[in-house]
């Protein structure tokens, strides 16, 4: 995996990955990887730090619903979290970082990652590209 690219920033855009692609790739990392021991795979809530632009003071907006997955193997430990209840995905992230941390396809990971960040990129430029279509000119009186 690229030396520039750390764990946290792989999950960080796997976790905005499609779901399904996610879980297919964990999927085939777990005959490498052999038996894992599940710590946790629960949902639960988090609550949802924001910076106030103007006094710049930090406070919670709220809660948000999170699906979480810790599972160890070969002396490592994986993590994954996501947002909604999908224990599924947030297990699946756990699995590509235990990957990650034991060493293995960290090419073919890298791969994933990469695309995923210029998909993430096209995606939202995409959304940025229709907002600025809707901006109204208000004169100032």
């Amino acid at each position: 995996m690229a030396q520039t690219l750390s764990r946290s920033e792989a999950l960080g855009i796997l976790t905005k990955a499609p779901a399904e692609q996610v879980k297919n790739f964990a999927n085939s990392l777990l005959d490498e990887i052999g038996d894992v021991y599940v710590e946790k795979n629960r949902t639960g809530l988090v609550m949802l730090p924001y910076t106030d632009s103007a006094q710049g003071t930090t406070f919670h907006l709220g809660e948000v619903l999170v699906a979480e997955a810790h599972i160890k193997g070969l002396g490592q430990e994986g993590y994954g979290m996501v947002v909604g209840r999908d224990v599924v995905q947030a297990m699946a992230l756990a699995v590509i970082d235990l990957a990650l941390a034991l060493g293995l396809r960290t090419d073919a990971i890298a791969q994933l990652v990469s695309e995923q960040r210029q998909q993430q990129a096209n995606d939202d430029d995409h959304l940025l590209k229709m907002v600025e279509a809707t901006r109204v000119e208000m004169e100032t009186f």
